[in-house]
């Protein structure tokens, strides 16, 4: 798998009033380490969402194993599990500061128009991100892997 690692130290406003991080704080955790996944293949959400195209997420999948407290720095390892011209799954792990397996994840997202909210197709707008995750997907398949930095 083509994955990358992003470190992120939990914050006391995370907490709930047991002292562990609030189960509602993990999807924002998933959107950050997407987004840096996302960059350390050299794109950016910015550059999408500035000629006109948004990504929302259409699903949601998280499995807890294992409470995070603060101030515990956890590592999330982020692939693309599944990719379409329509849509894209990213895989997430979430490991607690031991090292041990806490949390794991998918979310789905589909490109659409700001304008009228209409699908779009990725190998359309958006050809180097297309080719880049075919790619990913490719090597994937063939059992390749490891960790993409910038």
């Amino acid at each position: 798998m083509i994955y990358s690692i992003t470190e992120i130290e939990s914050r006391y406003q995370e907490t709930d009033q047991m002292g562990f991080i609030y189960h509602g704080n993990y999807p924002t955790w998933f959107e950050v380490a997407r987004t840096d996944y996302i960059y350390k293949l050299g794109f950016s959400y910015k550059d999408m969402e500035d000629s006109g195209i948004i990504s929302p997420v259409t699903d949601l999948d998280i499995k807890y194993i294992k409470s995070i407290t603060y101030p515990e720095k956890v590592k999330i390892k982020t692939w693309v599990e599944k990719y379409s011209r329509l849509r894209s799954c990213y895989r997430y792990e979430i490991y607690n500061e031991a090292g041990e397996l806490a949390t794991t994840g998918s979310t789905t997202l589909t490109c659409i128009k700001k304008s009228d909210f209409k699908p779009i197709r990725l190998d359309k707008y958006f050809p180097e991100w297309h080719e880049k995750y075919q790619e990913i997907e490719k090597r994937n398949k063939a059992g390749e892997t490891y960790e993409v930095t910038k």
